[in-house]
């Protein structure tokens, strides 16, 4: 090894000879005196362009960071160290560099030492890495399939791309899964995102559904279902495909894009597209990148469109088992809303019962989607067949209660979970008597005629399903005609799992409904303005104004429990359709009267009663007495003297039943006025009728 001082200047002329880095020594004048024309970016630049020049002249696209560092450090006097600046290269315009910049004041007089650092490459991994992340975190955040594609292209555009595009295959209207494998050629593709902050302006607005042009490497995407870069040059035969169309991608100078499929469970759902007019063109790197975005973006699509398509056959399924056209009923007028936003399982129901009383009912199952509706299917068909055998309220509750316990799955603890939650009321224009019970659900808004609140305590019984052997009690009001009953989910309320609701939003309600003479569709319209439903849950309001039966529309008589009475009946009748101006009923009506009023003799217990009601367009029959034993319909033999009683009463009603109450039982008929009875069974059951006397 050579003794003697090391040469300082040859030091320097090796490390500024050798230095992959950049070295550049600046004057006072921030003008360069010396610098290392081996480092890369500089390496083409004659001599001449870079010394006696202030940095700016040969960089100007590191301005005005470059500037300001200088200027920072030749002010301070203090060092700056590993600052990321990026601009076009000095010796080659057509690449964008990322440095990281160093900056040294020199110690013996003015000037600065800088040392600039090519950390294009890893900056661009660490570039790339950063829009996965952007899409990872992003994407897929809700199951909107529209909401998701503008999140894609949100998080590719400006950072990865100058413009982008998600094009996706039309649902099939049957509401199938597209097929797995590729896409032929000729199919439509809607756009359905498109983000390009001032660049490239698309050929095909957002929502345009129509085939690519091919061949093009869209349809080779489609065919193949392998993502593809591509440069893009003025004579490329595919341009020629569709000039117009891709005359845009010239005029803006696109020189490179990728088309990538959108491939979920081996089904291509469309096409993920990205422009470059940007100084540095798609690398291969890149195309990783579009793929690795494009198969997150997928897996999300096809979540979103999967929950669409449950989606719409769920709301198909609720919307087909709710009431269609509700009856006219003399009871009550009603209106309603229904609101199916999140396809769960909210329904409501409007059911006629015997001796013109009405049972409202609304109810919500837990949970949403195709399961939620058909659970919601089976519990309003349970409770319109328990509400049709004349049930109490609670007892009505309670059997479905069981149902409910049987439809749901026990849980690891071995208790049923919440299902649903019920309201029922059933209202009588005859007594104005208006019955109500609820299972975990708001209880109904009651509002009289002046249009102030009618407060009832309405007990809160347990939710359908979550217990066994559950009581209901009912809770019994006076109504006079004109008083307002409205039913509501929770969706309406704004309340989750609550049976009082939101008592801020009961208050709201009843002030809505203040005034009650009005129309009852433009209240119901103005609950929803109003209350302004959640639209992320089903919302139904029940609407029913009460209406009273006039007393000249009834005949009531109590009669003593004795056979001789039956004849007595019969006039009683004849005289009351007189008076009603129905004596072409009269003969069918007695023997449903004599039938049912020796039935009630030779087989109940007490005094009869006997009620008649004429309803517009039915006449009604009733016969109560205090046996709580209900009737059973025989076939009687050629030869039998009897047996036949109720048997005539069904052949000749339009409908028939037995209604228990909580000490009595009342058989009951109904005629439909205007129906005219065929004369062979008159006289066939004038015969039996003659025979039985």
């Amino acid at each position: 090894m050579p003794d003697g001082p090391v040469d300082d200047t040859a030091v320097l002329d090796a490390l500024f000879a050798g230095s992959p880095q950049g070295l550049f020594v600046l004057d006072a004048d921030r003008k360069v005196t010396r610098y290392n024309p081996s480092a890369r970016g500089v390496r083409a630049l004659p001599s001449e362009d870079v010394v006696g020049h202030d940095v700016r002249d040969f960089a100007p696209d590191m301005e005005p960071e470059l500037g300001q560092l200088i200027d920072e450090v030749a002010t301070t006097g203090e060092p700056v160290r590993g600052r990321l600046l990026r601009g076009r290269s000095p010796s080659d315009p057509d690449r964008t560099l990322a440095v990281e910049v160093s900056l040294f004041p020199l110690r013996d007089g003015p000037g600065l030492v800088g040392v600039v650092e090519d950390v294009t490459e890893r900056q661009a991994a660490a570039d790339r890495l950063a829009v996965l992340s952007t899409v990872h975190r992003t994407v897929g955040n809700t199951l909107d399939v529209r909401a998701t594609a503008d999140a894609l292209v949100d998080a590719l555009v400006p950072d990865f791309t100058d413009a982008a595009s998600v094009d996706l295959l039309d649902d099939d209207p049957s509401g199938a899964a597209p097929p797995p494998g590729p896409l032929p050629t000729s199919v439509p593709l809607r756009r359905i995102a498109f983000a390009a902050p001032g660049s490239v302006e698309p050929s095909r607005r957002t929502g345009d559904s129509r085939p690519f042009p091919f061949p093009t490497p869209y349809t080779q995407a489609l065919s193949d279902t392998h993502a593809r870069l591509v440069q893009v040059t003025p004579d490329d035969p595919w341009l020629a495909t569709d000039p117009d169309g891709f005359a845009v991608l010239l005029g803006r100078k696109v020189h490179s894009m990728i088309v990538a499929p959108l491939t979920a469970r081996d089904t291509v759902l469309g096409l993920l597209t990205l422009y470059r007019s940007r100084v540095d063109a798609f690398e291969d790197a890149d195309l990783d990148v579009a793929r690795q975005a494009a198969a997150t973006a997928a897996v999300h699509l096809d979540n979103a469109r999967s929950y669409r398509r449950e989606h719409a056959v769920a709301s198909a399924l609720q919307r087909r088992l709710q009431p269609g056209v509700t009856p006219r009923l003399s009871a009550v007028e009603t209106a309603h809303v229904y609101l199916p936003e999140s396809a769960g399982g909210a329904w409501f129901d409007v059911i006629p019962l015997s001796g013109t009383r009405v049972a409202l009912v609304v109810g919500d199952v837990a949970g949403h989607g195709i399961e939620a509706a058909a659970t919601m299917g089976q519990l309003r068909v349970a409770l319109r067949t328990l509400a049709l055998q004349d049930l109490e309220t609670d007892e009505v509750l309670t059997h479905l209660d069981e149902v409910a316990g049987q439809l749901t799955a026990v849980d690891s603890r071995g208790a049923h979970p919440y299902l649903a939650t019920c309201a029922v009321t059933v209202y009588d224009p005859v007594s104005r008597q208006c019955t109500m019970t609820r299972a975990g659900h708001p209880a109904p808004v009651l509002v009289d005629p002046d249009g102030s609140p009618i407060h009832v305590d309405v007990p809160l019984g347990p939710p359908l399903g979550s217990e066994g052997g559950a009581a209901y009690v009912p809770a019994v009001a006076q109504l006079p005609p004109g008083c307002l009953v409205a039913h509501v989910t929770n969706g309406l309320l704004g309340a989750e799992e609550d049976g009082d609701g939101d008592a801020d939003a009961v208050h709201r309600l009843e002030h809505v409904l203040a005034t009650p003479s009005r129309p009852l569709q433009e209240l119901c319209d103005t609950a929803v303005y109003r209350m302004a439903p959640s639209r992320h849950d089903d919302a139904v309001l029940l609407l029913a104004r009460t209406e009273c039966l006039p007393p000249d529309r009834i005949g009531d008589w109590t009669l003593p429990a004795d056979a001789s009475v039956v004849g007595t009946a019969r006039r009683i009748v004849a005289q009351q359709l007189a008076a009603w101006d129905l004596d072409d009923c009269a003969f069918t009506t007695e023997i449903i009267v004599s039938e049912l009023v020796t039935n009630a003799i030779l087989h109940g217990e007490g005094p009869v009663r006997l009620r008649l009601i004429h309803d517009e367009e039915r006449l009604l029959a009733e016969v109560t007495d205090a046996s709580s034993a209900g009737p059973h319909l025989r076939h009687a033999r050629a030869g039998d003297e009897g047996g036949r009683g109720l048997y005539i009463v069904m052949r000749l009603s339009a409908h028939w039943g037995v209604r228990h109450g909580r000490q009595d039982k009342t058989i009951w008929s109904e005629q439909r006025l205007g129906e005219k009875t065929p004369e062979d069974l008159l006289a066939a059951v004038d015969v039996f009728d003659t025979a039985g006397m």
